[in-house]
């Protein structure tokens, strides 16, 4: 048995002079016991016989959105949904655009958008074209949408180049679905159109999470305040996931340039302590989730008109401690969340302060991450985290803030079940 044993890969194969590749991967799949069923382009058809990957598959490859036998045997609809997840390989620049745009004029096209699961792209092209801003552009939204991608490598071109653009090797590929596979690759509705099936056979269904996100400010005097680099991004996304999962999901968020999640009631707030009422209130839940950078300090008075220069230097600020939010729920001895969750960003010493505010806290697991400043990720797309618990660490790989919180809801939901 492999972590892909009875797995189902729907595979859609773009036209380039990559796609010789896809006959080992299909090979490589099936040997560790996962199902291939293959879409192909027309252009695809012209680098690979479809007979030589139905040979591979074993079963038909389909490459046509208007055949009658295929839409009265299976229809695109269906067969986009009776998959595990969706793999483009190679993902050519015309498929890439058409999916970020929303197109659907053939079958591929089509099943990308039709298909409820995750997708994985394994982007293949000349390097001009893969650096080209169009395709940058396109690639940036994809991520946004929660496209996985693996790749491309570097290396020759079949053109003679050398850069970035070639195919990832099979087996890269394979451990990229690997990875995707272990954590749930259902694609929901939005909460408002999900009362059927979807919500309510999520692995939230049924239950209560509350998440903080931001940044806090701090007031100093009407225009100036106390804050941080945090975006909300990772908090916001971990919110859309739970709702994703079935959840009655409230987010407590601070000042954030961010649209609310689809399907969440978001209250926003400024301070500290506006957060901390309005988790409060939030309450009772089965998971509480504090993704929140809250300000340590604040001013123990705040200045009614703006502070102004003087020739006595720079004036001298007050300051209190905050209230601690994850330390205060935690620590309740009455209706505590099942599972508090809390996260430490740090600079230095990742790992050895995680613990230390694992325990001072008082929470069940605490996210870590290093946010100096060259991670990047404070502020960015991308987050390399660590979890924290009393049994150990888990370390992950470097994935999309969106990934993250879809890999974290899955393991909250089975920690809450088990």
């Amino acid at each position: 048995m492999t972590l892909l044993s009875g797995k189902r890969i729907l595979l859609v194969i773009g036209g380039g002079i990559a796609a010789y590749k896809v006959l080992d991967l299909v090979r490589r799949l099936r040997e560790r016991g996962a199902s291939v069923r293959a879409a192909m382009t027309k252009a695809a058809a012209e680098f690979v016989t479809p007979l030589s990957v139905a040979s591979l598959t074993g079963g038909k490859v389909y490459d046509d959105l208007f055949s009658l036998i295929d839409e009265a045997e299976m229809g695109h609809i269906e067969l986009s949904r009776d998959a595990d997840l969706v793999v483009i390989a190679p993902a050519t620049a015309d498929l890439l655009a058409k999916l970020a745009n929303g197109l659907a004029n053939d079958l591929a096209s089509t099943l990308l958008l039709a298909t409820d699961k995750k997708v994985l792209a394994a982007p293949a092209m000349n390097l001009r074209m893969w650096l080209h801003p169009a395709t940058q552009r396109n690639v940036t939204t994809l991520r946004k949408d929660g496209v996985l991608f693996v790749g491309p490598n570097d290396g020759d071109m079949a053109c003679g180049e050398y850069g970035p653009g070639r195919l990832a090797e099979p087996l890269q590929i394979v451990a990229a679905i690997a990875a995707a596979l272990e954590s749930d690759t259902a694609i929901p509705l939005p909460a408002g159109l999900a009362r059927g099936a979807g919500a309510a056979n999520g692995a939230l269904a049924g239950r209560r999470v509350v998440v903080t996100s931001g940044p806090t400010h701090e007031p100093i005097d009407p225009v100036r305040y106390i804050a941080n680099r945090s975006s909300g991004k990772q908090g916001h996304a971990i919110a859309r996931a739970a709702a994703e999962a079935g959840a009655d999901v409230a987010l407590i968020s601070g000042p954030v340039n961010l649209p609310d999640p689809a399907g969440v009631q978001t209250k926003h707030v400024e301070t500290a302590r506006e957060m901390l009422s309005a988790v409060d209130a939030a309450l009772p839940a089965d998971i509480f989730v504090a993704t929140a950078a809250v300000a340590d300090w604040r001013m123990a008075e705040t200045g009614e008109s703006k502070l102004k220069k003087g020739g006595n230097g720079a004036p001298k600020l007050h300051l209190v401690e905050n209230p601690d939010i994850l330390a205060a729920i935690a620590q309740r001895n009455h209706a505590r969340p099942k599972l508090v969750v809390g996260f430490a960003a740090e600079t230095d010493d990742v790992l050895a302060h995680a613990r230390k505010k694992l325990e001072a806290k008082g929470c069940d697991l605490m996210v870590a991450n290093d946010v100096s400043a060259a991670t990047g990720i404070m502020g960015g797309d991308t987050n390399t985290i660590h979890i924290v618990t009393r049994e150990g660490i888990d370390s992950w790989p470097t994935l999309d803030k969106d990934e993250v919180a879809r890999r974290l809801i899955a393991r909250l939901a089975r920690e809450l079940t088990a």
